[in-house]
């Protein structure tokens, strides 16, 4: 499971050092893709497989499934980290992220996600008052 903030900085080459916590999970490869809200997401890549297996369920009918897919999988790329754990961040992900040379690497549960670092910031003091209002109703059983 993928836990935590970390704090890594992008190299002159478009490299990321994952964090250690994260590199056992993600040591036999990984997949970087575009993710929602401007960020990056980060999967297994054996987990990955396994939710593209599931979206290729949706029909092909659905044009927002359709959608979707395109989106996901044209910006995906998979990587193997070097022995030092790091990774190439493509310079078409590390655009449409906006990322810079500050990073924050979050864990999602069954994912990471890569964000710059100040919009990251930005995102979490906008949603940190909603998180202090969640009500039952929107996680049922939780508190």
């Amino acid at each position: 499971m993928f836990l935590g903030t970390h704090q890594p900085k992008l190299d002159d080459k478009g490299r990321l050092i994952l964090p250690a916590k994260f590199r056992d999970q993600l040591a036999n490869g990984l997949v970087i893709t575009r993710g929602q809200e401007r960020c990056l997401y980060v999967f297994p890549a054996a987990q990955f497989q396994q939710m593209y297996q599931e979206l290729s369920q949706a029909p092909i009918t659905s044009k927002q499934a359709r959608d979707y897919i395109r989106v996901m999988l044209s910006g995906a790329t998979d990587e193997v980290p070097d022995k030092q754990g790091r990774v190439i961040i493509p310079a078409a992900l590390r655009e449409y992220a906006g990322l810079d040379k500050e990073l924050s690497v979050i864990g999602v549960g069954n994912r990471a996600e890569i964000w710059d670092a100040k919009a990251w910031q930005d995102y979490l003091d906008r949603q940190e008052s909603e998180f202090a209002e969640t009500a039952e109703e929107i996680i049922p059983g939780m508190f």
